[in-house]
């Protein structure tokens, strides 16, 4: 048997699995439908449609003024600050636009928790398929020689696919699935931050927004940082690990307790059990039984 073959498998489909199997058990624990999931979805891809050409053109911009000549340590401290500043505002302004106009009736812990599970979840999802799809074609090509790889990507990189084919297929089975391992944390860091970006609606405190990008920015700079002074991939899951920690705290110190739902309509939108009910007064003074008061209790 082949494990690390199931090991590369194994990670393309776990990167899917994940996030689908937390969809599964949100929407059962909270009697939800699919709805915020897919919207929590669109409102990532949204995000990256912005989020990517910037990167593009911000980058096109500043290899034209002087810091493309600052030493490559100063140049990797930028880097992390500005790519971790940048997801954390395309995101997270995007997540709050999605609560503040496209769902405003997700202002529960259990919404949020949905939301964040579709926007951390597609990223995943897609991840997953792109592993898959690398997977397949690696499958193919793992004993294929220089005449056969010329023709797949052209005579002057068949040493640069050759090199990466050994090294995909000579990694160590636990390498090859951190993929998988990363996207758990990632998705947990997701959920902490949609509960963040939530809180200003709920507590109408802007500033909660301005936390998650804080956040979203520290740790997606640190993993380019770490990654450019050439950390060991264990080592950054380790960074990345320890951040899921610390969502995991987050998510449970915003746990509310979930609204009661209506029994006339089913929602959650009803009465308190605590709210006053009015109650007829039946205490006034009785009505006298004549026979004209009796015609008028008549049905007609």
């Amino acid at each position: 048997m082949d494990i690390l073959l199931i090991a590369h498998l194994l990670n393309g489909l776990l990167m899917i699995a994940i996030p689908i199997g937390l969809a599964i058990y949100l929407t059962r624990k909270f009697k939800l439908d699919w709805r915020l999931f897919w919207i929590g979805a669109a409102t990532f891809v949204l995000s990256q449609v912005g989020h990517i050409p910037f990167n593009w053109a911000a980058t096109v911009l500043l290899n034209r003024t002087p810091l493309a000549n600052w030493p490559q340590g100063e140049q990797l401290v930028f880097n992390a600050i500005f790519l971790g500043l940048s997801a954390g505002c395309w995101e997270e302004f995007f997540r709050y636009g999605m609560y503040r106009w496209w769902v405003k009736d997700a202002r529960s812990w259990g919404k949020g928790l949905l939301a964040g599970a579709g926007h951390g979840g597609i990223e995943a999802i897609i991840l997953g398929a792109l592993a898959l799809y690398g997977f397949v074609q690696l499958v193919i090509l793992r004993n294929a020689d220089a005449a056969q790889l010329s023709q797949v990507v052209g005579a002057d990189k068949v040493a640069l696919a050759q090199a990466q084919i050994t090294a995909y297929w000579s990694a160590p089975w636990h390498m090859a699935i951190l993929g998988a391992v990363e996207r758990l944390f990632a998705i947990s860091f997701h959920l902490a931050l949609s509960l963040l970006v939530l809180q200003a609606l709920t507590r109408r405190q802007g500033w909660w927004v301005w936390l998650a990008v804080v956040l979203h920015a520290l740790v997606n700079g640190l993993a380019v940082y770490l990654l450019g002074i050439g950390l060991s991939a264990y080592a950054i899951e380790g960074v990345i690990g320890l951040a899921a920690i610390l969502a995991v705290a987050i998510i449970f110190a915003l746990r509310q307790p979930e609204p009661q739902a209506d029994p006339s309509t089913g929602s959650g939108l009803g009465l308190a059990p605590d709210s006053p009910i009015p109650v007829p007064n039946f205490t006034s003074q009785p009505v006298a039984e004549t026979p004209e008061n009796l015609d008028k209790t008549r049905y007609q």
